[in-house]
């Protein structure tokens, strides 16, 4: 059984979850939800990114005065201090009830949305603040981590420093603020000292970074910019204290990236589930995939692999960095009210359906629009007048036509083009056709939205078949061609809710139900439900309401 490791970022929660969080994470569970179907041992990680002065801003200013809890906080003592040596002010009472009540409601908000993942990972959990000290004494015995003053430019929505090159009219293009001035002494990690390793290790491994064009630039940045990095700041309330210097915390991006390793690496209370390990990562590391925004590329392509290299351990397979959304042609921001809740938008419409439309409208990996009339007009479109069409004008013809049962023909399922002259009808004869094939290298490649239009070209090649065979024709001349072509067309919708278990789980399982297959079906793997055939002879259907109600 293979093993399929993947990530999602973790999440800061100076704020709650968006669109654009959501959009990342459902991709996840689509490629989760994929191998778990092919047979694979899989293991989801999702979390929260606690440790970050922007968590601390949001917590002080969430409260009418140090007395008050933050909003949705119950009174009382945290049960978790995880400051390992830190000082325990009432700064750091307060914060820890905020991240303990915004934690919460991602991960709510996760459970909303249907989400698979196998953990969730906070940072301020004792587990990964012990790794983080373990790794610190490691990098820091191999000589990697030193002690200097650093000036330079600081973006607090960032949570990184920024050069002169990378600002727009001397701003953060991706906050719109100027940067700090801040010169202080920090702790550095050597990261020239694996520029060339890295750049080798990408040459090497072309899938290491994906898409393209990301790896060009992290090639650029790694050639051209990449210099030693601070990793600590100075007399911060909140964070993970250096090992031993308390006057020190360590830098928020060197102590989150290593929750990948923490989260599956054993520690008292916790051991993670199979596959079993010998010490850090416990068999899973490394990751098979990093799913993340294009906009921390430079942490996870750059410094995350040469703490990993200084630290002597394997890399991720393979870190994919998607775009970033507008919505209707701006960019999202609290200030032009345009944050989309997903949440809202799964209870108006459903999880399928948002998931459908996320991964649908716009290629995996490149930048998008969010439109709800966009929504809309491919729910009506593409999922009331297509799939929903065909599943009820299948099964409906199976009723009037066969007494709502199955029958599995004597003769192979054709398709009669013009006169006499048949053809096979189908792309996914046997499990080894053209339409598999296609539909499992557009997953393997991240072309989520190829491997869906894969699947609707496929519905539009069963309306066609319906068109040419004209069951209702066939029905007055005699039943042995007629069940025939009602198998191949009930057969053929199996297939497709097989292939939409990992994009709309709800959805496949309701077509399943009204194939008359039940929980049955999803016992098999994909490997087995790709055979031809998967339908019996006798089954009775079970014709529901329409999947998709059309929308006024």
């Amino acid at each position: 059984m293979a093993k399929f490791y993947i990530t999602t970022p973790i999440y800061y929660v100076n704020g709650l979850p968006h669109i654009g969080a959501a959009y990342t994470s459902i991709a996840a569970d689509v490629l989760a939800r994929y191998h778990r179907a092919r047979g694979d041992d899989v293991h989801f990680l999702m979390g929260t990114d606690e440790n970050a002065q922007k968590n601390v801003e949001a917590a002080l200013k969430s409260i009418p005065s140090p007395q008050s809890s933050p909003e949705g906080v119950e009174d009382g003592p945290s049960e978790r201090r995880p400051r390992g040596g830190k000082g325990e002010g009432e700064t750091q009472e307060i914060v820890q009830k905020y991240v303990d009540a915004m934690a919460a409601k991602w991960q709510e908000t996760w459970d909303e949305l249907g989400l698979t993942n196998d953990d969730f990972i906070r940072t301020t959990e004792p587990r990964h603040i012990k790794y983080v000290e373990k790794f610190w004494r490691k990098v820091e015995a191999k000589g990697d981590i030193y002690k200097s003053v650093y000036e330079g430019l600081y973006c607090t929505g960032c949570e990184a420093y920024k050069t002169e090159s990378e600002l727009i009219d001397g701003k953060c293009p991706d906050h719109m603020r100027v940067p700090k001035k801040l010169s202080e002494e920090n702790y550095f990690f050597r990261l020239s000292r694996y520029r060339d390793a890295l750049l080798k290790h990408i040459d090497e491994h072309p899938e290491f970074i994906q898409p393209e064009a990301r790896r060009n630039e992290i090639v650029a940045y790694i050639r051209d910019h990449a210099v030693d990095f601070s990793i600590s700041r100075k007399n911060l309330e909140w964070g993970i204290a250096v090992p031993g210097d308390p006057a020190q915390t360590i830098y928020v991006w060197f102590d989150a990236l290593l929750n990948y390793i923490s989260a599956v690496t054993p520690s008292p209370g916790f051991q993670p589930s199979s596959p079993s390990g010998r010490g850090e990562g416990e068999g899973w590391w490394p990751a098979d995939l990093h799913l993340v925004g294009k906009d921390i590329i430079k942490f996870h392509c750059a410094y995350w692999p040469a703490m990993l290299m200084s630290a002597g351990l394997p890399l991720p397979r393979t870190v994919f960095a998607h775009g970033f959304f507008t919505v209707d042609g701006q960019k999202m921001s609290k200030t032009l009210g345009n944050v989309i809740d997903p949440v809202a938008l799964a209870r108006k419409y459903g999880n399928d359906v948002l998931r459908y439309y996320l991964l649908r409208d716009f290629a995996f990996g490149e930048d998008g629009d969010f439109s709800e009339v966009r929504l809309r007009a491919r729910y009506n479109g593409e999922l009331a007048n297509g799939l929903g069409n065909l599943v009820a004008r299948v099964l409906t013809m199976v009723e009037k036509y066969a007494d709502g049962v199955i029958h599995n023909p004597t003769q192979p399922p054709l398709i009669l083009r013009g006169g006499d002259r048949l053809v096979p009808p189908l792309k996914v004869r046997g499990g080894e056709g053209e339409l598999w094939s296609q539909y499992e290298s557009y997953i393997a490649h991240y072309q989520l939205d190829r491997a869906l239009d894969t699947v609707w070209q496929y519905m539009s090649e069963l309306d066609r078949y319906i068109d040419e065979t004209q069951p209702w024709q066939l029905a007055k001349s005699g039943k042995e061609r007629l069940f025939a072509v009602l198998y191949t067309l009930a057969e053929g919708l199996r297939h497709i809710a097989w292939m939409l278990i990992p994009f709309m789980p709800e959805t496949a399982r309701n077509i399943f139900d009204q194939l008359g297959l039940g929980t049955a079906e999803v016992k098999k793997s994909f490997k087995d439900a790709q055979k031809w055939g998967g339908l019996k002879s006798g089954v009775k259907i079970e014709r529901g309401d329409s999947l998709f109600p059309r929308l006024a």
